[in-house]
């Protein structure tokens, strides 16, 4: 992606490089193994330590925030390993968000890239509708083998995307046919269930799963109407303004609904939902954007928590667990989804060597870098193929299809499944199509 520069950068948008959080970083180096980018590539300007000094210097006017600031702030997959085992607690995900916000201020794309991520991000992505319409136009399409020989032809970029996309002949889940599934045994709450954008469309099991579990579980499960994208994916390149609005609108709606916790399946969206406080710090939603967080719960994260766990589950299978980025380290959750997976009789459960490092997804990492995206999910898939495990259990869509994909590549026979999938399993629940 190349970009020019404005004729006047020197000044703006560099307010939102926090001084206060770029000076937490005492430049000890304790990142520098943690980070992908910089094992990968070892570069220093590709480590969180080396990020952090340019973000010093185009805050204190001594650089500015040109394509090579650029390149160096968004090679970095925000994956925040960094910040699990910073000393000092330096926010490295908000530092890089807001570094690319800067940059989105000064960069004059191409227009064939501008459009192509205003389709994306603003006409695409906040539009539930629009997207199923894109789903069924793809589904149609796989099932004609157009895919399969647009694969053939297409040139190297668009061959990756197209080597992402998963089997989509399963029967779509719309937010209505949650209304069919009912609480099973003593009705313990109700909870509202975050649907986001392109993963139910492309993963329409996991929201199937998801909903009937927490049914299992005895909760009533609704879908506010009037949520659209978390905006995880706007904040992660540049695009602040938009990814405020997107949160005020999520605001408005999970308000309205109502219930005891807002569940998402999520890990990129949890992160971002329960960091609405600092995006909108400053406007007048940022009060109620603190109530927010209080009630957002990933899924494994509410179910561990549950008072008991429903009986009758059971799965003999051998299974991994591949932690997603932002929920080992943008949420700290670790503990819950291995709970659950232990607790399923006959689970035999084998941790995998760097569960928690990237699997090169990121996002949409894969897409514009596919390249080094590859390296790491090469060597995700290594080690979990040296589990011998039948199934790798992630919390993550956009992991899930990554993984799915370097299965594939790789010629293995393990399946690659969210864990509310697993858990529909072992309950006997059917979340296929």
């Amino acid at each position: 992606m190349r970009a020019t520069l404005a004729e006047k950068p020197q000044t703006r948008g560099v307010e939102l490089l926090d001084r206060a959080k770029i000076d937490t970083c005492v430049q000890c180096g304790m990142c520098l193994t943690s980070c992908p980018t910089y094992r990968e590539l070892g570069v220093e300007m590709d480590s969180p330590r080396g990020r952090i000094f340019l973000m010093k210097a185009v805050q204190e006017g001594r650089l500015q925030p040109d394509e090579l600031f650029a390149k160096h702030m968004y090679l970095c997959l925000d994956c925040r390993a960094c910040e699990t085992v910073c000393p000092t607690g330096v926010p490295f995900g908000s530092l890089v968000e807001a570094a690319r916000a800067v940059v989105e201020q000064h960069r004059r794309l191409p227009f064939l890239t501008r459009l192509m991520r205003d389709l994306a991000f603003r006409w695409l992505l906040p539009h539930p509708g629009r997207l199923q319409f894109l789903g069924a136009i793809l589904r149609h399409a796989q099932r004609c083998r157009l895919l399969a020989i647009a694969k053939l032809f297409a040139p190297g970029r668009l061959r990756d995307w197209l080597t992402l996309l998963p089997d989509l002949s399963g029967r779509p889940f719309l937010p209505g046919d949650v209304i069919s599934i009912r609480p099973t045994g003593p009705r313990r709450g109700e909870v509202a269930l975050f649907w986001g954008c392109a993963a139910p469309v492309l993963l329409p099991n996991v929201q199937r799963a998801t909903a009937r579990v927490l049914a299992r579980y005895g909760y009533e499960v609704v879908v506010p109407e009037g949520q659209t994208c978390c905006g995880a994916l706007h904040l992660h390149n540049g695009l602040r303004e938009e990814a405020q609005a997107l949160a005020k609108r999520n605001l408005v709606a999970f308000e309205a609904a109502g219930g005891d916790a807002v569940i998402v399946n999520a890990a990129g969206c949890g992160a971002t939902l329960k960091e609405y406080p600092e995006l909108l710090r400053g406007t007048a939603e940022q009060a109620r954007a603190l109530h927010f967080r209080a009630v957002v719960r990933d899924f494994a994260e509410f179910l561990a928590a549950a008072p008991e766990t429903p009986a009758g589950g059971r799965l003999k299978k051998t299974v991994t667990y591949q932690d997603p980025c932002h929920l080992a380290h943008g949420q700290r959750v670790r503990r819950e989804p291995r709970q659950l997976l232990k607790t399923i009789p006959d689970v035999e459960f084998k941790e995998m060597r760097d569960a928690d490092r990237c699997c090169g997804s990121a996002g949409i990492y894969n897409l514009l870098y596919p390249g080094l995206s590859q390296r790491f999910l090469r060597a995700k898939i290594d080690h979990a193929a040296q589990t011998g495990a039948q199934l790798i259990v992630t919390a993550n869509p956009g992991c899930q299809l990554q993984l799915q994909a370097g299965i594939r590549q790789a010629g293995l026979s393990a399946e690659v499944v969210h864990l509310a999938e697993l858990l529909a399993q072992a309950y006997g629940l059917d979340s296929g199509g």
